[in-house]
């Protein structure tokens, strides 16, 4: 809990691995993820570095390796289970895995041109097949068939002749030539065009369709295609008719010059079909099983190459002694996990059999750690939440622990309903149950993504929604009568007051808590569920929510001041404590808190008998700011003067708040350096840093942080700028003191959403359920269940879904800007540890694991 409030403590070490054992090293320290490396050479170039030739055959195996899994999905073959987590191959090993890969790769791509080679040769003798098979009747066609002939003003006797054959042809005086082929669907129209207006009609084009689907070479993806004979006149027209084809992307095919020669043409290309056909299994065969072989090693490969390129990348940041035999690598650690880290290197320098071990050192720093916030998988969504505001700067408080309980709770009072509470619950329940399940962790949907890794707050948020739903007594609209009413409608009888001519003569009645045995008592839990039937439901709820949401708002924000005096202790900046705490402290409950004590005042003094006469407390809250309270009746006696006095203390934090630190701040750097010397201070020589460093836990300066010690020495013997100070001081006061307003009104957004989703469901009931349920034949009971199909569809989608991601948004809203702006500056920066686990992945990425 103590990391989770404040963070880590960080250190800065030196790491001195030796040249023999830094590889080693560095895979131990990725396995663990103990530490965040510098760049200890930023001047040099990417391309200059020392092992930049390592990090290029790293990629040559990616880039295999990609190839090699590309394959695999496109064959449709199922990887292992990614369980294994080899350890980086050692720099012997490297050059056997480069080879084993490159013989791999240029296996596969033989056997897979080899296939394509087939398949294409396949392709072209079914094309030719088809053609052969439907020209066969283009040339001598039957009568019936003459609208699909393309006629020619300059030959009108061919229109007469049903058997044009090449004899007849020769009678013309004229070279007759045939060219056959295949062309996409979509671009014959076009093809015909073209053929006419370029040939002048020294064509004669006829085609038909293929029934059935062929594969387009270029794409893959079936496609259908027409076979067409084109008979032209000439060469030269020949000539043009070739270059139109090669345009159009035609398969263009030999055409037989006669029936023999068509059938002897059709026997071959049967056989050698068949012949194909076994070939072709036969390669798909071997290249499956030169696929699944691979498939084995591929993800050890994969994690191996992963590993090895990030320890080349890690070694490039590290930089070499005056001696070249010994690496030097700066880090950021915990300090918790020093021991770890020198076990670590001992690990490393064993296994590579290193005659000196390489060690540890920490170092005195100048510059801001990272933050370092150690979670796990119930409060990971919740530091994501706050983290997605700011990082928080370098052991300032951690606003995650209040949010695990403030978050749900906040949304459960916008989401506040029984029944919707206890579905979301289910849900959460039902994901965290199944947490370890592979399917619903590594599917690729970002929407079901971002539901899983928020599992328990939504698990939360569904069990506040529950509580609050109890509460509010709302299950999907309808109340709970689970202790019996508090009212009783008999005693109104009793009394007198409700007679027959009364409740015949009246159609709104008022039962009236005055009279003995009406009003019993509250209800045990919650609201009382007669409310559920009263006409003025609406306007009691109403003035419930709207008081509890400024209580809780007042409360919330209060917390985060008062939260802030961790942040000035811790610093040991105790002079925050009077000169911004107090004040602010003191504006806020001076006025708003005083709000909160008269809404508990009216509720505690004024019963139901003289409800009537009590006074309005937006009334007295405004007199509180003018300084009037004449006509008004008084809540209490001496209210008037306490609130003239709360008001005055309130206006006069201001200004102690506006001058109070830089005027402190000015004395201190000025004023006060004769007192500082007189207090031992100056004996630390702000030239030296080390000293600094091993003197700042006996002679910090207050006013100083443990941020302020981080910085430079130069910094530290900077002037102090008292305008600036004053400045940054002046934006803070006026943010505050109108935030304290603008935040107050923004917590209203509580009672406005609850009541939206009370009123949406309501609306839901009437219009969806109440349909159903009033239809007491039998074929209402038929009629019930699309009904409460589309009533649970419509709950799920409007009320849980929408409304749902409406209140998160909103209690999102309230946490970042209402509450963690009070202590919480989130202006740090991540600790990001060099680890195998969370490095990125580019065949992830890809899809291709």
């Amino acid at each position: 809990m103590g990391t989770l409030l404040r963070g880590e403590e960080m250190c800065l070490a030196q790491l001195f691995l030796q040249s023999g054992s830094a590889y080693d090293c560095i895979s131990e320290l990725g396995e663990l993820g103990l530490v965040e490396f510098r760049d200890l050479n930023p001047s040099v170039n990417v391309f200059q570095r020392k092992h930049v030739n390592e990090i290029k055959k790293c990629e040559e195996m990616e880039r295999i390796l990609v190839y090699l899994l590309r394959e695999i999905k496109k064959a449709d073959i199922h990887l292992p289970d990614r369980d294994v987590n080899p350890a980086a191959p050692s720099p012997k090993n490297v050059i056997a895995i480069m080879e084993q890969l490159q013989r791999l790769e240029v296996e596969l791509g033989e056997v897979t041109r080899n296939k394509e080679r087939l398949q294409k040769n396949l392709l072209e003798l079914t094309e030719y097949t088809h053609m052969l098979r439907i020209s066969r009747n283009f040339v001598q066609r039957t009568a019936e068939r003459e609208p699909l002939q393309v006629h020619y003003e300059e030959f009108p006797f061919l229109e007469k002749d049903t058997a044009m054959d090449y004899n007849s042809m020769q009678r013309l005086g004229a070279k007759l030539g045939f060219i056959s082929g295949l062309i996409q669907r979509a671009k014959i129209e076009a093809f015909e065009r073209m053929l006419w207006r370029v040939c002048k009609g020294f064509t004669i084009l006829s085609y038909a369709e293929v029934e059935e689907y062929l594969e387009d070479p270029d794409t893959g993806e079936p496609v259908k295609t027409v076979v067409f004979l084109i008979s032209y006149w000439g060469d030269q027209i020949g000539q043009k008719v070739k270059k139109i084809c090669d345009c159009y992307h035609c398969h263009l095919y030999p055409y037989p010059s006669s029936n023999e020669e068509r059938n002897d043409v059709v026997e071959g290309l049967r056989t050698r079909i068949q012949d194909l056909h076994t070939v072709l299994l036969r390669t798909e065969d071997y290249l499956k099983q030169v696929l699944i072989k691979a498939s084995e090693s591929v993800y050890t490969w994969v994690v191996q190459v992963k590993k090895m390129k990030a320890i080349y990348y890690i070694l490039n940041l590290c930089s070499f002694d005056v001696t070249n035999k010994c690496l030097i690598a700066e880090v950021w650690c915990p300090v918790s996990d020093i021991p770890k880290l020198r076990r670590a290197l001992e690990e490393g320098s064993r296994k590579s059999g290193a005659t000196v071990p390489s060690f540890v050192n920490r170092i005195p720093t100048t510059d801001t750690p990272p933050t370092l916030i150690r979670t796990n998988k119930f409060t990971a969504g919740f530091q994501n939440i706050v983290d997605a505001y700011g990082v928080g700067t370098y052991r300032e408080v951690n606003p995650a622990p209040f949010t695990i309980i403030t978050f749900p709770f906040l949304f459960a009072v916008m989401f506040g309903d029984l029944g919707h509470g206890i579905i979301m619950s289910v849900f959460a329940l039902w994901m965290v149950l199944y947490e370890n399940n592979r399917k619903l962790k590594n599917t690729r949907n970002e929407i079901w993504n971002t539901f899983f890794e928020g599992r328990y707050i939504i698990l939360m948020m569904g069990l506040f929604s529950i509580y609050t739903g109890l509460i509010y007594n709302d299950c999907f609209s309808k109340s709970l009568n689970i202790f019996g009413s508090g009212w009783s409608v008999n005693a109104m009888f009793k009394a007198g007051v409700w007679t027959n001519e009364v409740i015949r003569g009246n159609h709104l009645l008022t039962l009236d808590p005055n009279v003995t045995g009406v009003f019993r008592g509250p209800y045990p839990l919650g609201i009382d569920p007669i409310w559920n039937l009263a006409s003025n439901r609406l306007t009691f709820l109403n003035s419930y929510k709207m008081k509890m949401s400024v209580i809780l708002g007042i409360i919330h924000m209060s917390f985060g001041v008062i939260l802030s005096t961790y942040n000035h202790l811790y610093f040991r900046k105790k002079y925050n404590l009077y000169l911004v705490f107090l004040p602010e402290l003191l504006f806020l409950l001076c006025l708003f808190g005083y709000l909160v004590f008269m809404i508990f005042y009216k509720w505690l003094v004024y019963s139901a008998k003289d409800s009537r006469h009590a006074p309005s407390i937006l009334i007295h809250f405004i007199n509180m700011f003018l300084m009037q309270g004449d006509g008004v009746p008084p809540l209490y006696p001496g209210q008037t003067g306490l609130q003239v006095f709360l008001v005055v203390i309130a206006v006069l934090s201001v200004p102690v708040l506006l001058l109070g630190k830089p005027v402190y701040l000015y004395w201190l750097h000025n004023g006060g350096r004769r007192l500082g010397m007189y207090r031992g201070y100056e004996r630390v020589r702000r030239g030296s840093e080390e000293e600094l460093y091993l003197l700042r836990g006996d002679d910090m300066e207050e006013g100083s942080s443990h941020s302020d010690l981080s910085s430079s020495g130069e910094r530290c013997s900077e002037e102090f700028d008292f305008a600036d100070e004053f400045l940054h001081q002046a934006i803070h006061t006026i943010e505050y003191c109108l935030g304290c307003v603008s935040n107050t009104a923004s917590y209203l957004r509580l009672w406005a959403l609850s009541l939206a989703h009370a009123q949406l469901s309501e609306v839901l009931w009437a219009m969806v359920m109440r349909v159903g349920l009033r239809m007491d034949t039998t074929l209402g009971v038929l009629f019930l269940v699309p009904v409460f199909g589309l009533f649970a569809v419509l709950t799920v989608s409007i009320l849980l879904v929408m409304e749902g991601l409406s209140a998160f948004l909103h209690a999102l809203r309230l946490h970042w800007v209402e509450f963690q702006n009070k202590f919480y500056s989130g202006t740090g920066i991540k600790f990001c540890p060099f680890s195998f686990s969370l490095l990125p992945s580019s065949f992830e990425h890809d899809g291709l694991l």
